[in-house]
């Protein structure tokens, strides 16, 4: 259930940005990372952007979207209440991962610009059976892996570390054996 805080919602528009050729993904994450906790985001787009949905949902956000009329969208993030033990994992992340096993592959993906972490990442689970756990060092959260991964019915558990500045991934192959 959305929170329900009094905090005036932070704007964003998108639609002169999109309007001058430019990608309005990177302003978008910016303008969430500014939110105060418990502010909800208020987007205007010429688009329903659905894909941006799932992403908002991985990091905590609940999408309440509305047509404006001609094409544009309105679309009102609201941050999600959470309990202290979610938070020290990412939304999304399985429960059940510290039963998981050893990874039996590891991956230093911190170099690499997107979206090479994420094909790297999908081709390795290729490679792996059902059950199978593979650990990534990322250099930002893999937002647009995430619904990659629960469309194939893997599992992930992740978080950054102390410093802020890694993103470690725990995926759990679980889609069909010998996939």
């Amino acid at each position: 259930m959305p929170t329900t805080d009094a905090l005036p919602a932070r704007e964003l528009d998108v639609r002169p940005m999109l309007r001058a050729g430019e990608e309005p993904f990177q302003a978008i994450m910016d303008a969430v990372s500014a939110l105060a906790p418990g502010q909800c985001l208020r987007l205007i787009a010429p688009f329903r952007p659905v894909p941006l949905f799932s992403v908002m949902a991985n990091r905590g956000f609940a999408a309440n979207d509305r047509d404006l009329g001609g094409g544009d969208w309105e679309v009102i993030f609201s941050p999600l209440a959470t309990d202290a033990e979610s938070e020290e994992v990412a939304i999304g992340s399985s429960s059940s991962a510290v039963f998981w096993g050893a990874p039996i592959q590891e991956l230093d993906l911190c170099d690499l610009e997107p979206p090479e972490p994420m094909v790297r990442i999908l081709e390795t689970l290729e490679e792996l059976q059902q059950g199978d756990v593979l650990f990534a060092l990322l250099a930002r959260e893999p937002v647009f892996l995430f619904p990659e991964l629960a469309k194939r019915q893997h599992e992930w558990a992740g978080n950054f570390d102390a410093s802020g500045t890694t993103y470690r991934l725990l995926i759990r192959h679980g889609g069909s054996e010998g996939h």
